[in-house]
Parts: structure tokens; C-alpha cells; sequence
């Protein structure tokens, strides 16, 4: 199987690049290589290339941004979105686009499942809801993926790096650290995306997906426990979301629960703490 992965040098990109590679022949694109709000350059690109399945991790997702430019925002999340969809159905191959738990506002309170009604909040929300529009509506051979609260071993490029590497940079700069407790959500490292997707893609069960790690937990928990695994002696302590100036609407509680993948018998996640403590074990040498 030819695959085409869109942004294979970002967070996602680059380990789905690794995972896919064991099995199949892999394309990594840039967005040196094709510009996905130009129909006419993804024509081109993949009439070329005739993959069987591409894989789009290519977002406006610096979300204070998206805030201030949302023409930009919605020419990537959107009619970038569109017009991957459209050229999947001329051409045949399997269109797999990345989204966010941020569509949903957070107001349920309970894990939300793929049927739950929508009510992004922001910029950013809107526009990768539309995405997830345009892509059901304009693909036939199409999956969706919410995912939450992502993490791997490369930096992401639009926020310099990812939790984790934010926690472990102010335990050495910082007299101590405060991490709100109360927004609650399942962080979940891109390697397990990436081999959950490859499962996914090798079946033909289209449809809209949950793929996070099992559990819930607070930005707080998941500090202490980097915290501790790391041996951090910064003292940690909680804050609240009110005591930060809110930038952008986000909900609070975006907890996602992989019921699709549950129906179709290929839900693989881990619980959030077992996949973190792995993550820390191979990429910072923890010891447990």
C-alpha cells in the first residue's frame, strides 16, 4: 500500500512516518511538497503520486492565532480539508484527516462519543469542524480522528514544544509551578495514534473516530505524575483556569471516549498513566 503522510515532519507526522514504514511504502510530504488550500497543487501532487491512502496532519493549530486570523485558519482547516476530499473521491484513495476534542464545548461533563452534538468555541473549533464537514460530506472513503491533548518525541513546531517538555523546562527555571486542575481530558502520546491508525486504515469502516488514551485526568494529575516519574523536586502546586487570563474559549472538560473503534473490535489505547510512563521511560530515561 502506497501512503501519503502530510506534514511528516511535525509531532503526528513523524510517528506515523515510523509506524507505517514497517509495513508499507511511505511518501512524507511538507508543506514544501504540496499546499492543501490549493486544489489545483494537490491535483497535482497526487495524480503523480496515485497513493492508495493519505493521511493529513497539515493544521492551523495555534489556536490564539487562529483566533486572530481566521481567514488563514479556515483556508488550512477548511478548504484545505475540502479540497484533499474532493481530489480522494476523483482519485480513490483512502483520505484520513486529523481533528480535536475542542469541537465539543465541554458541558456534558461525561465522556463525549462520535454522536454527541458539536459546539466548537472558537476559531480553531469552527474551522476543523468544518473540515470534518466537508470531508464527510464531499469524500467516500474517509476517517475522521478526534484526537486530545497530544505529545510525542519532536517538538511541536506551532507551540515550541508539548506538555510535557513545558513541565520539565519550568521545573528548571522556575521556584515552582502551577497547573490548572481544573480542566479535565485524556493526554495521549502520537506514537499510539499512529499505530491505532494503522490498524483503522487497513479496514474499510469509514466513519468519524475517537482515538485517545483510556481514562481522564487533570492537567494537574498529569503533572504530578511527570513530577514524580521524573523526580522533579520543583514543588508543584494546583491552579485554576480562572487564575489565567483566558485567551480563547476551550472547553473545560473534553473527555473522549473511542466508542467507534470499540464497535468495530480495534480500539488499541492504553490507559493515559501507563502510556505516559512509557513515554517517559523511552524518551527521558525514567526509571520505575
Amino acid at each position: 500500500m502506497k501512503v501519503a503522510i502530510i506534514g511528516s515532519n511535525g509531532q503526528l507526522g513523524t510517528d506515523l512516518s515510523e509506524i507505517f514504514s514497517a509495513k508499507h511504502d511511505v511518501v512524507g510530504l511538507t508543506h514544501a511538497d504540496i499546499e492543501i488550500s490549493d486544489i489545483d497543487n494537490v491535483k497535482k501532487v497526487f495524480g503523480e503520486m496515485k497513493p492508495d491512502v493519505v493521511l493529513c496532519t497539515a493544521a492551523a493549530h495555534n489556536v490564539p492565532k487562529c483566533e486572530s486570523e481566521p481567514d488563514v485558519a479556515f483556508k488550512i482547516n477548511g478548504i484545505g480539508s475540502l479540497n484533499l476530499a474532493k481530489v480522494s473521491t476523483d482519485l480513490g484513495f483512502k483520505l484520513v484527516q486529523y481533528s480535536t476534542d475542542y469541537v465539543f464545548d465541554g458541558r456534558k461533563m461525561k465522556p463525549y462519543v462520535e454522536t454527541d452534538a458539536v459546539f466548537p468555541q472558537s476559531v480553531y473549533a469552527v474551522t476543523k469542524y468544518c473540515g470534518e464537514q466537508f470531508i464527510q460530506n464531499y469524500c467516500t472513503k474517509f476517517f475522521v480522528v478526534r484526537v486530545s491533548g497530544i505529545y510525542g518525541k519532536i517538538p511541536c513546531r506551532a507551540k515550541g514544544g508539548n506538555f510535557i517538555s513545558t513541565m520539565v523546562k519550568l521545573s528548571k527555571e522556575k521556584p515552582e509551578v502551577r497547573v490548572v486542575k481544573d480542566e479535565i481530558l485524556t493526554p495521549t502520546p502520537t506514537r499510539e495514534i499512529a499505530k491505532n491508525t494503522l490498524s483503522l486504515v487497513e479496514s474499510e469502516a469509514y466513519d468519524v473516530y475517537h482515538m485517545t488514551c483510556e481514562g481522564e485526568v487533570s492537567w494537574y494529575e498529569f503533572a504530578r505524575t511527570i513530577f514524580d516519574t521524573l523526580k522533579l523536586q520543583t514543588p508543584l502546586y494546583e491552579a485554576s483556569v480562572k487564575d489565567f487570563p483566558l485567551v480563547v474559549k476551550r472547553p473545560f472538560y473534553s473527555v473522549l471516549e473511542n466508542a467507534n473503534l470499540k464497535k468495530i473490535g480495534l480500539n488499541q489505547m492504553p490507559h493515559w498513566k501507563e502510556a505516559l510512563i512509557t513515554f517517559l521511560k523511552e524518551n527521558y530515561g525514567a526509571t520505575v
